[in-house]
């Protein structure tokens, strides 16, 4: 299945969008963030290193196995949310976000969250997914709630695995069909 750049999330107030060259100094400007910073693996410090992010994100389009929106509301760059598909067609993918610090606190990340899950099983549940996951350090207590008020139960406690120093939390949604039973193909 070919997903264009017009399929898209939709989610009120709010507009999910691929990944523009043009978002360099908003990127820039939102991991200048240290609770950012400490939560991600990546940083970026300048206009290559966001380059870089961006490549990865265009590729990861291309190949079906990353498709990673901008979240914008009234035109800034607030945050970002993801789907990522290790392996095209499976049955599983996870869910990842950031979101920058003025716009934390006002459930913009629970929007996003909620509208790029309905988005992904609207796209890819014919093509067998059925399960996505969102994953944080235990300690997170603010994706604890993100993942809550997206429908997200907390599943599991994950061991801690490098890099990550901590014990995790996986919460996960299971694809529903249109009578709201589990379809489990």
């Amino acid at each position: 299945m070919t997903i264009t750049v017009s399929t898209r999330p939709r989610a009120a107030g709010l507009l999910l969008r691929a990944f523009e060259d043009a978002d360099t100094p908003a990127l820039i400007e939102a991991y200048r963030d240290e609770t950012l910073r400490r939560r991600n693996r990546r940083t970026i410090d300048d206009a290559e290193q966001a380059a870089r992010w961006l490549n990865a994100q265009y590729e990861g389009w291309a190949a079906g196995t990353r498709y990673s929106f901008a979240v914008l509301e009234a035109g800034a760059l607030v945050g970002n949310v993801v789907l990522k598909r290790g392996t095209p067609g499976g049955e599983r993918a996870e869910v990842g976000y950031w979101t920058a610090a003025p716009a934390r606190g006002r459930g913009l990340a629970p929007r996003a969250v909620e509208a790029l899950t309905s988005w992904a099983f609207a796209t890819f549940a014919e093509g067998g997914l059925r399960r996505i996951d969102l994953l944080h350090e235990g300690d997170n207590d603010a994706s604890c709630r993100v993942a809550e008020k997206s429908g997200y139960p907390l599943t599991e406690i994950v061991p801690a695995y490098p890099p990550y120093p901590l014990d995790g939390h996986r919460h996960s949604r299971e694809y529903l069909d249109a009578t709201g039973l589990r379809r489990s193909e």
